[in-house]
């Protein structure tokens, strides 16, 4: 990377592991130059003085202060940009077959074959999920498929890279095929063909098709997000595949990550239904809207505009295309652009997926990049992840 690039402030502290407020401290202790770039009305820092600052202040920092290194090849979040092992993945999504993204991120090629799941496997774990309450998520039958495809894999154990990459497509198609048909069979033999009919009841559409596989290659992975942690946690004690891979569901199950989908498909079916000043004023003065910026883009969310893109090519319904252009244009009026939580919700909307959709298609997608993740800490250190705590409770009672 050449030290002329320049990166935002939000770039700026995740790289440094510190809040954006610390940024500007280090700028008013002369410790890094600010570089006005004309147009722009926002601070930029240029990439080596970045680094420079990154070796001073990590090597100085105290270790009770300092967090385990988790260090990754495979994504990286800079310059506003989303990239995989250096390409970009919003240029990779409209045109990218989702199996080839992932075995791009498991293994550096480029390579596009089918992932074929065992007949007996995805049966048991089909039976087995069917056993959840009538009221259960489509979400909640991902664990149970997880955890049967464990216990029918006799090689679960084996944690070489090759393994580990050799069983990862079963996994996912596994995961995709042992969900219960809402529609009719699968119209082609890819894994976005094979996820539609299990969420709507709509026939597939190229447009259609081609908005899923991109929506799975856009959530793939998206760095160190919390998520994906606890995998790495996970993966540091030698947990196999399947159990590192449940660590990440378990999280991913929370309404401030993976879960927040479905508040955003109800915001929108809420302004579809009252009109967007209703449903705006209903989620400000319950918290932030959800679906409209990110931290880490604050120009904007790649991930969301390539799918909004994409879905412009569908035949939306007028009233579904106007709320969203009003909520976009509300929005706006906060300075939060869209990002891609929202542009879920529209796809789930416009091709009759339910509220719980979203969560299904982030779970399966973020599964490629929490396996190239795990590929990766089982070639660190065994159990490097032990944090100091600040006990903050009573003294040891007198013995």
């Amino acid at each position: 990377m050449s030290g002329d690039q320049l990166l935002t402030t939000a770039e700026v502290a995740h790289r440094l592991r510190v809040k954006p407020e610390t940024i500007y401290a280090y700028v008013s202790r002369g410790l890094l130059s600010r570089v006005k770039v004309p147009g722009e009305r926002i601070s930029r820092f240029r990439l080596a003085d970045v680094e420079r600052l990154a070796a001073r202040t990590q090597a100085t920092r105290p270790e009770r202060d300092a967090a385990p290194a988790m260090r990754t090849a495979t994504t990286l979040i800079a310059y506003g940009r989303l990239h995989y092992r250096g390409l970009d993945a919003a240029r990779l999504a409209p045109v990218t077959p989702f199996e080839e993204v992932a075995r791009w991120l498991w293994t550096g090629e480029r390579r596009h074959e089918p992932f074929t799941a065992d007949p007996e496997t995805v049966e048991r774990a089909r039976r087995a999920s069917d056993h959840l309450p009538a009221g259960a998520r489509l979400f909640d039958r991902l664990p149970v498929v997880v955890a049967v495809a464990s216990a029918m894999d006799p090689l679960r154990f084996d944690l070489a890279p090759a393994t580990v990459t050799g069983l990862a497509p079963a996994l996912l198609a596994t995961m995709v095929d042992a969900l219960p048909l809402a529609g009719g069979a699968p119209v082609r033999d890819d894994l976005a063909a094979r996820l539609w009919p299990r969420l709507t009841r709509e026939p597939a559409s190229e447009a259609g098709l081609r908005a899923l596989n991109a929506a799975l290659v856009l959530l793939a992975d998206h760095d160190l997000a919390a998520s994906t942690i606890a995998v790495r946690v996970a993966a540091s004690t030698r947990a196999n595949l399947y159990a590192a891979v449940l660590a990440g569901l378990g999280a991913l199950d929370g309404p401030a990550h993976g879960a927040i989908g479905s508040s955003v498909h109800r915001m929108v079916e809420v302004a579809r239904r009252e009109g967007v000043p209703a449903a705006v004023a209903e989620w400000l003065r319950t918290g932030s809207l959800p679906g409209f910026g990110h931290p880490l883009y604050p120009d904007g969310d790649p991930r969301g505009a390539a799918l909004l893109d994409l879905l412009a090519e569908l035949p939306v319904e007028a009233g579904l295309r106007r709320v969203v252009d009003d909520l976009i244009a509300t929005a706006a009026r906060r300075d939060a652009l869209p990002n891609v939580d929202l542009a879920l919700a529209v796809l789930a909307h416009a091709t009759g997926m339910g509220p719980g959709a979203a969560e299904v298609v982030f779970s399966v997608a973020r599964t490629a990049g929490w396996i190239a993740h795990i590929v990766e800490e089982y070639a660190q250190p065994r159990h490097r992840f032990r944090w100091r705590s600040g006990y903050t409770g009573p003294p040891p009672a007198p013995a």
